[in-house]
């Protein structure tokens, strides 16, 4: 939509006095979900599986061994339990901030004159400020309970930094992060936070690990991805006796934790007596996509619903709506296995755009599959839309959102605007994913006519 709808009601509610009609959906502590939904095992396809880089030969979850914690790799490669029972210990630390709240974004409905009725799940009031944490604790409480000592991960704008460096202190683990390099420049705070919860922090490429010298020899000037950081993580994690890599994103173990979001949103819509007609979050890797998503996917597959499902991707880093669907590293270097997925190669470079953690080649193997199949779909959301977007919505509902979750409300704008045009009343639901009140530096960059 070219419209400028930042302009069309100046954001104002006319009609009413502030927050006259706001009202937070929560569940009761009792209400957290007690288990992860698996939506591999209720897949009308299932997906293809991820292959041993040196046989060609199907995973087996013992091959992911000497990487992560063996928990995890039994769930990554679960396609039988639908439910897996949530460590009691794990729930405990949710309760800290679980549930999110559920909120009806009045402002945004009046700003946008759209007869949409508008919804969002807020993972921002997390204690790291996004939905990371709702993996990064049970991938620390398995390295704990495994006897590991030390964690290693990746991270791309910082957030899962951030929620690792905090999980791992919670469990009494040293952790190492590898920041793409030109987040590590963007959002120095990101590395700051890391660094307050004790988390060693390297900028990616680096000249630490050989995966790092081969790329930085190759291309002196490289300003990392996820892809390299990756590479960095995993060689660590191969090379520290008592070490296990984890990740934030992409892989099947990260979206069956984070369904705790999308559990706790179908009771809440419940609660507003309302049922969503699209659900909407933003993709890099799939992670939060997966997490609102799959729990109201489920009852697609039966037939009793027909929700819309639509990741919203950066046009600088479209793998869903132009890459190829093949097998591909998840990593630069290629030490990860080979995964089904939609990809743009595992050595493409990204544009420089401030949602560092959509700045990610492929899509993880359960999104990819269902995506091929027409269980969802993928719009692809240009920079500059994002941030108008994004600034709509921290006018109209006071949160400031981060990069990544303005392609979610854009995406939610557009959908909101052609209810406007047809006159539908439908019901949109979208993650916001976390805040970006550590990213306000790229808000400046957008009000000054810096960004591209």
């Amino acid at each position: 939509m070219e419209q400028d709808y930042m302009e069309t009601q100046g954001g104002k509610m006319e009609d009413k006095q502030p927050g006259e009609h706001r009202k937070r959906y929560m569940l009761d502590e009792e209400e957290i979900p007690r288990r992860w939904y698996n939506i591999q095992a209720e897949m009308p396809v299932k997906p293809m599986p991820p292959l041993n880089p040196a046989t060609k030969e199907p995973l087996k979850a013992e091959d992911l061994y000497p990487i992560f914690a063996e928990e995890l790799c039994r769930q990554e490669l679960n396609q039988t339990d639908v439910w897996i029972d949530i460590p009691e210990e794990v729930r405990n630390l949710y309760k800290y901030y679980r549930s999110t709240p559920l909120v009806r974004a009045y402002g945004l409905e009046k700003a946008l004159g759209t007869p949409a009725h508008i919804y969002f799940k807020n993972e921002s009031v997390s204690p790291m400020g996004s939905h990371k944490l709702n993996s990064a604790i049970p991938q620390a409480y398995y390295c704990k309970r495994e006897g590991v000592t030390n964690v290693t991960t990746e991270t791309g704008a910082g957030q899962w930094g951030a929620s690792l460096a905090y999980a791992a202190k919670m469990f009494g683990l040293e952790a190492a992060v590898y920041q793409v390099k030109i987040s590590y420049e963007q959002k120095p705070y990101r590395k700051s936070i890391m660094q307050t919860f004790g988390a060693q922090v390297t900028p990616s490429p680096s000249m630490s690990t050989r995966a790092g010298k081969d790329i930085l020899t190759a291309n002196p000037n490289h300003q990392g991805s996820l892809g390299t950081a990756i590479s960095e993580a995993v060689e660590l994690a191969r090379t520290t006796p008592n070490c296990k890599y984890t990740l934030g994103s992409v892989l099947s173990h990260v979206s069956l934790h984070q369904t705790v979001i999308g559990l706790e949103a179908e009771k809440q819509m419940e609660m507003a007596g309302e049922y969503p007609d699209m659900v909407i979050a933003c993709f890099g890797g799939g992670s939060n996509f997966g997490g609102i998503a799959f729990p109201f996917m489920r009852h697609n597959f039966t037939g009793k619903k027909n929700t819309r499902f639509i990741a919203a991707e950066p046009t600088a880093c479209p793998k869903l709506t132009s890459g190829e669907f093949r097998y591909d590293f998840g990593d630069e270097a290629g030490y990860t296995p080979l995964l089904p997925m939609y990809t743009l190669g595992h050595k493409f470079q990204p544009a420089n755009i401030h949602a560092g953690g959509l700045r990610y080649h492929g899509a993880g193997v359960i999104v990819s599959q269902l995506l091929k199949d027409g269980w969802m779909e993928a719009v692809d959301i240009p920079q500059l839309e994002s941030f108008k977007a994004g600034t709509l919505f921290a006018r109209t509902e006071g949160i400031i959102p981060a990069p990544e979750s303005c392609h979610a409300i854009a995406a939610t704008i557009r959908e909101a605007l052609k209810c406007k045009e047809t006159g539908e009343e439908k019901v949109i639901l979208f993650n916001l994913s976390g805040h970006g009140l550590i990213d306000m530096a790229s808000y400046d960059k957008y009000f000054a006519g810096d960004l591209v």
